[in-house]
This record gives C-alpha cells, structure tokens and sequence, in this order.
C-alpha cells in the first residue's frame, strides 16, 4: 500500500505534466477576397433570389394560365386539375349492423378513392410526368354541371351503391330482403360512339342537347312515369330514332322538351331508349328489425359498392372471406351481381400500392388499353399493372360470384350454405 504522503505529490506532478505539453498557436490571419471572388457573390446572390422567387411563385400560380392538354381537343384544354390518389380505408369501421348477429373476421376489405384537387403550375411540373395521375380541363371534372350538382351527383351515387350493396349481400348471405325503384332521375346522357382509344366521345346521344343531370321525368308521351320501370314498356313501342315528348321537373318547374330516341349501344338484339343514364333511385326493404349503416361521410361516387357488399356479407355470416389477406377492392355492384367500370383505376391503384395492400379485386369490363402501348388508357387494367408493377397482384372479376371465388383461392372460407 502507498502511503498518504505521495498520492498527492503524484497527482499534482500528474497535472502539471499535462498541462506542460499543451500548445497554443496563433490562428491564421484572415485574408479579403480578392476583387474577382466578390464579383461572382453577386450573380450567385441573384441566382438564389430567382430560384427561390420562381419557386413560390410557382407554387401559387394556377396552371392553367400556362398548361394546355396534349390531347387534340376542341373545347376547353387549359388544365386545372390533376386526378391523383387518394387513399385506400378499411370498409369494416364504417359498417354498423344491428338486430341480427355479426362475426368477426380475420382480413380486412379496403375501398379506394381517388382526388381531383385544383393544382398550381408547381404541381403541373412536379407530377407531370406521373404515370398514375392525369390532368383535367374544368370541363373534364364537371361537364356541363356546377361544383354543387357534381357534389350532389357524387352523393347520390354513392347512396345507391349502398343500398344496391346491402341487397345483394344480404340475398347472397340468404336473407329476404326487396327493393323498389325510385323515380327516373338523369344522372348523365350516354355516349352513342367513344373514340378508338375509348377515351373521348365522338358521338353523343340527341338527350345531350335536351336533358340536364338531375332531370326528373315524369312522362313520355302523355303517358305518367312514377319509376322507372314505367320507361320501358311505353318504348317498346318506339322506334329508334323516333323522337317522344317528355314532360320534366327541372329546378322545381315542370317543362315539355322533345328527345330523338336511339337504339341502345352494344346491345343485341338493341332496344330503343331515350339515351340518360338514371341516378339509382332504388330502395331496399330489410326484414323487421335488421338495420345497415355505411358510414360514407366525405365519400362519393359508385365505385366502393363491391368492397361494401363483400364486407356485409363477411359480415353478417360465420368464417371469414378474406382468411388473414387484406384486400383492395372497387367496382360498381349491381343489383344482379355483376361488377360494373370505374375511373380512375391507374390512380387507385398507386394508392393500393401506397398502402402496402397486395392483392387488388378491379372490374373485369374495364376499357382496353388502346392502340399505343407506352401509352395505354389509364382506365385500362394494363395502365393499372404498369402503375404498380409487381408490388400488387390485380385481379380482375366480373360478379360478385367470381369475387367470392377470388377471395377463396387467396385462402378465404366459402360462403356458408344458405
């Protein structure tokens, strides 16, 4: 052991050893930029204020005081809005069922949206060359409607989906369940010949230049129309190209108007029609006590009805469809079943891909890819496939029974037997 007298002495050597070795130089003198260094900070200066002032500039210009659409148009190229993705939500939380047992599953159903949000020339230049996004003209987004009938459209839509989707599951998962037409409402006029891309029509039906969306038709005629079902009787005796006079209740006033007929598109052996699409008007009586609920604040739009009326079915029968698989779904249903088109499927797609969801359920009738490859319509499944790649597995189906039959081969039980 050492003795208390020399740890201090060795501490204190310790120190000054330290502080012996330490050396302090003086820091270099400071030299002025020469003369032509200082010429170049002032360009460079400019530079800087140029990009910056372009950039937020940029950012708050509208883009279609600079942007026209690369497509031939005719009318109305000046882009002012982009279709981009949106999102892809479980429909599980938005579903309330109440007065019949429900089951819990092991996956989960996602519905897909998309936004059409105006856009600046910043976001022109940033996603112009997006393979998933798409620019629109004014006309493009609304045709011929205001902001706040596009709302109402969407909304209305979006009802019909629900109640078209709550009867078909409920009869698929056996239960008895009714529904009834509403009254003839115009939701659009139909397109008589598309372009060869399927993009654009060339050839509109006559009902474009008479009829308004949200034209309620209440004759042909003479003859009363209380729903919808009434229309076709009366033009079984009609022939294409006829014109009728309908009687319609536009912005609360009853009006006359007269209407060319036309054979329906693509139907064999065709049948005459006056050339709208109607708003599904339908309503759904439930058994006693049996109440469904979708939550769809904020959405609109036709095009979650297949994602909905899977979940209910998942819902209201034991097993589960979807097994342990999160699945991307959208599509139009029918009352019949079958899945029908929808836009923006490019878009919905990356979105799918965004969420990390692996398999993606798409109408089968979706628009071919056109005649150029590097460009395909972005309808299109192939536009869909160049989107994501390998990243998503899509899956096109034409029924709800194909639908269920997807989700079984992906590892889902079967639908019980009724």
């Amino acid at each position: 052991m050492a003795r208390p007298a020399i740890q201090p002495a060795a501490t204190v050597t310790s120190v000054i050893l330290t502080q012996s070795n330490i050396v302090t130089t003086p820091p270099p003198a400071l030299r002025a930029p020469k003369p032509g260094h200082r010429w170049w900070a002032v360009p460079l200066a400019a530079l800087g204020v140029i990009i910056i002032t372009a950039t937020v500039t940029a950012a708050v210009l509208p883009s279609k005081w600079f942007v026209t659409k690369r497509d031939p148009c005719t009318k109305d190229c000046k882009v002012e809005f982009a279709l981009v993705p949106a999102d892809a939500q479980p429909v599980e939380p938005r579903l309330s069922v109440e007065g019949i047992p429900t089951f819990a599953s092991s996956g989960q159903i996602y519905f897909v949206t998309i936004r059409e949000p105006q856009i600046t020339l910043l976001d022109w230049l940033v996603i112009r060359h997006e393979p998933s996004a798409r620019f629109l003209s004014y006309t493009d987004k609304y045709g011929t409607q205001t902001e706040a009938q596009l709302l109402q459209s969407g909304q209305r839509q979006m009802t019909g989906a629900k109640d078209r989707a709550t009867y078909v599951a409920l009869k698929a998962a056996g239960f008895d369940v009714k529904r009834r037409n509403g009254p003839a409402i115009v939701d659009y006029t139909v397109c008589q010949k598309p372009n060869a891309a399927g993009t654009k029509c060339d050839v509109e039906a006559p009902a474009s230049k008479v009829l308004k969306p949200n034209d309620t038709i209440t004759a042909i005629n003479g003859s009363k129309i209380t729903t919808l079902d009434d229309i076709g009787p009366i033009l079984k005796t009609v022939k294409a190209g006829d014109a009728v006079e309908l009687t319609i209740i536009r912005d609360g006033k009853e009006q006359k108007v007269s209407v060319q007929t036309i054979a329906s598109p693509g139907e064999n052996p065709p049948r005459t029609i006056i050339g709208f699409a109607p708003v599904d008007t339908t309503t759904v009586d439930l058994p006693k006590g049996l109440k469904v609920t979708f939550d769809t604040e904020g959405i609109g739009g036709p095009s979650a009805g297949l994602a909905f009326t899977l979940t209910l079915i998942d819902q209201v029968t034991n097993g589960s469809l979807m097994g342990n698989q999160r699945i991307a779904v959208t599509g139009e249903i029918d009352i019949d079943g079958k899945v029908g088109a929808i836009g923006g499927l490019n878009s919905k797609a990356k979105a799918v891909e965004q969420m990390g969801v692996k398999y993606f359920l798409v109408p089968a009738g979706q628009p071919g890819p056109g005649k150029d490859p590097n460009k395909p319509n972005p309808d299109s499944i192939e536009a869909a496939r160049k989107v994501v790649g390998n990243h998503v597995q899509i899956i096109p189906v034409a029924t709800l029974d194909e639908a269920l039959a997807t989700l079984r081969r992906l590892g889902g039980d079967p639908l019980p037997t009724k």
